[in-house]
């Protein structure tokens, strides 16, 4: 039954699941005035549905995520998290600002090898426009709130990306004689990450987190029901595929 209530308010009332039945709705409009533009109109709304359906975007995102695996054993000498966004102005208990879900999941596995490890960790992420904070300023705050000391914490906030992050991050790793980087991102950004560390001559330990999806696929009623997270999924897998294949040049 609520799956059924789920198909109903997610494909009639939410987007993208009310566009599609527009575009279908369309398409029979028009196809009953006997225009050929019924069939680009139905294309479109097969095209809008395949790309917003979970079994679509978990794929796609799975293909990512599987690349690397947390090792069973961890040794390093450094953790370097890669910033993923955060708000400016928002309350937050050590003062404002926030990390964003992907950078917050990053630093809460910092926070835990940190407490295994008992190693620096290097926040690298800047402020990239007016309106976002600084991943570097914002995730020291909050490790100084969960106890990690200051003398700990290395704050690189000038990169603006990930070719960026490790270029600057380089910098601090040769200054401090680091050998054992454990790098932790997200899971589908990892591979592009090793990439870019490799390009500026840095081997590191990838230690993947904030996973999107299930390792092992499912096939479940409701990843046929449209979804606008099933689309950012989407996005976020193409974003890294194009991300992956430019590596080798920027």
């Amino acid at each position: 039954m609520i799956y059924f209530v789920k198909f109903i308010y997610q494909t009639f009332f939410l987007p993208p699941g009310v566009f599609i039945i527009l575009m279908i709705v369309a398409a029979i409009f028009l196809m009953k005035k006997k225009s050929k533009l019924w069939i680009l109109m139905l294309a479109f709304a097969c095209l809008l549905y395949s790309l917003s359906i979970p079994l679509v975007g978990n794929s796609l995102i799975r293909g990512l995520e599987n690349k690397y695996s947390p090792p069973a054993s961890i040794d390093g000498d450094v953790i370097v998290m890669l910033g993923g966004g955060s708000t400016l102005d928002t309350p937050n208990v050590a003062g404002k600002g926030h990390l964003t879900g992907y950078s917050a999941n990053r630093l809460l596995t910092c926070a835990q090898l940190y407490n295994k490890l008992k190693v620096p960790i290097i926040i690298s992420g800047g402020k990239v426009d007016g309106i976002t904070g600084a991943d570097s300023e914002v995730g020291k705050e909050i490790l100084l709130q969960l106890g990690v000391p200051n003398d700990k914490i290395i704050a690189e906030g000038n990169s603006l990306n990930t070719t960026q992050n490790a270029r600057y991050t380089k910098e601090l790793i040769d200054k401090s004689r680091y050998n054992r980087i454990i790098v932790v991102t997200s899971a589908f950004h990892m591979k592009r990450s090793v990439k870019q560390f490799e390009k500026v001559g840095v081997k590191v330990i990838p230690y993947p987190t904030d996973y999107q999806t299930n390792l092992s696929p499912r096939v479940e009623l409701y990843q046929f029901i449209p979804a606008a997270e099933a689309m950012e999924k989407v996005s976020l897998s193409v974003k890294e595929y194009i991300g992956i294949l430019i590596s080798k040049w920027y």
